[in-house]
């Protein structure tokens, strides 16, 4: 019996039992289509949370104080002065750019609109080093440092909440904390990400916060320093020379640090990390309704073996061998599953495609990816599944003795 033979034969009799044949295809067509809508959920979570984190900046470095092993005493904080050290060309030649940063909470007001919000005190660097574009004004500049000037500029989220808009504010006065700020730029929409919102903070200059909203004992602390490389290929050597710079002022020695430095390829690699163990526990609960699937093929094909006893002893009678027997049973389970298969694949897409246009209308930037992999992995996977289960039916259907065949009623 030749390939196309079996074929065809297969087609004719799992066509004389049309409903059966499609009741069984259901379970290997759910499995698929549940692995190819798992896959792409967690690919789609993946890109949206790695996207996340790289629109905060371009090779971007985050420099924290304090020690993640927690065992170093006499931690001392980062400051000014220790940004001004990183931003020296001489001493860090790899580092483009320096931002540092103090963070507080306070509640802002106009016109009877009131919300609690994150403030930060920044420097002009701050926008190249973030990688932020305003959607209108300007940012905050050395003028404003140097006057320590009552401007802010505002996410897009918080003007929504305080102006029912974010465009068309520019020269508006708010309160924060009660006092007056002029309101000279919108900045746009980023989403979230590892640090929370970005689009619900308000910026104002360092000197500014320092002076009349975060006030501290400590002017020249600073709570986190953002370090922009000068090119991907230096990031490693930037970090290296934050980290002997901060030594050195700080008096620390080697593995006693007194402060962290990430770079941003840290949190994707650990992102992924995450995004990649739930992908693969989704696909194999999802897997497990294939495994149903090929056990409802098997059930059937056993049922068919008992049906076709007869039939089976009088192929054999008239010289069909063992091995040809055996095909045609294995090209019946094999083409059940794979025409389940690729009806799930279908199915799964259009699951796939449904969950992102449900993501959309609910706001969230989320987009299933379904991959070349994943319909790959189902299709061979469901086949192997027909192939898998139907060999004990197609061995037992083999096995037959010719005589007792054609004698069974």
């Amino acid at each position: 019996m030749n390939f196309l033979q079996a074929i065809h034969e297969a087609v004719e009799s799992l066509s004389a039992n049309k409903m059966r044949s499609g009741l069984t295809m259901l379970g290997i067509i759910i499995g698929v289509a549940a692995v190819i809508a798992m896959l792409a959920v967690g690919a789609g979570a993946q890109n949206t949370i790695t996207g996340s984190i790289s629109g905060i900046g371009s090779n971007l470095l985050f420099v924290f104080s304090g020690n993640t092993q927690g065992n170093v005493r006499n931690q001392q904080p980062l400051t000014l002065e220790d940004a001004d050290a990183i931003a020296d060309p001489f001493q860090a030649p790899s580092v483009a750019a320096v931002a540092p940063v103090i963070q507080g909470n306070a509640e802002v007001s106009f016109s009877g609109e009131t919300t609690n919000t994150s403030i930060m005190g920044i420097t002009p660097d701050y926008q190249t080093v973030r990688n932020y574009e305003l959607t209108e004004g300007d940012f905050i500049n050395e003028d404003d440092m140097l006057a320590r000037a009552s401007v802010t500029v505002l996410g897009p989220d918080l003007a929504d909440k305080l102006f029912s808009r974010h465009d068309g504010i520019v020269g508006e006065t708010i309160r924060v904390e009660g006092q007056p700020f002029r309101v000279i730029g919108v900045l746009q929409s980023k989403g979230g990400s590892t640090f929370g919102s970005q689009d619900n903070v308000l910026l104002t200059p360092m000197t500014t916060a320092t002076a009349r909203l975060i006030r501290r004992t400590n002017r020249d602390r600073v709570d986190v320093i953002y370090v922009q490389a000068t090119s991907p290929d230096t990031v490693q050597q930037a970090s290296d020379e934050i980290s002997e710079i901060l030594r050195q002022r700080h008096r620390t020695q080697l593995g006693e640090d007194d402060f962290t430095v990430f770079s941003q390829q840290d949190f994707v690699t650990t992102a992924k990390t995450i995004t990649n163990v739930l992908t693969i526990f989704l696909g194999g609960v999802a897997a497990i309704s294939l495994l149903v699937g090929g056990i409802g093929i098997m059930n059937i094909m056993l049922v068919s073996v008992t049906e076709r006893t007869r039939e089976i002893g009088l192929r054999k009678a008239i010289g069909a061998r063992r091995r040809d027997i055996l095909i045609q049973f294995l090209t019946e389970s094999s083409l059940l599953s794979l025409a389940g298969g690729l009806v799930g694949i279908g199915l799964g897409y259009l699951i796939a495609f449904i969950v992102g246009r449900i993501a959309a209308a609910s706001g969230t930037p989320f987009t299933p990816q379904v991959g070349l992999g994943s319909i790959l992995l189902a299709t061979l996977f469901s086949t192997a599944v027909g192939l898998f289960f139907g060999l004990y039916p197609a061995n037992r259907a083999a096995g037959l003795e010719p005589v007792e065949a054609l004698r069974y009623e």
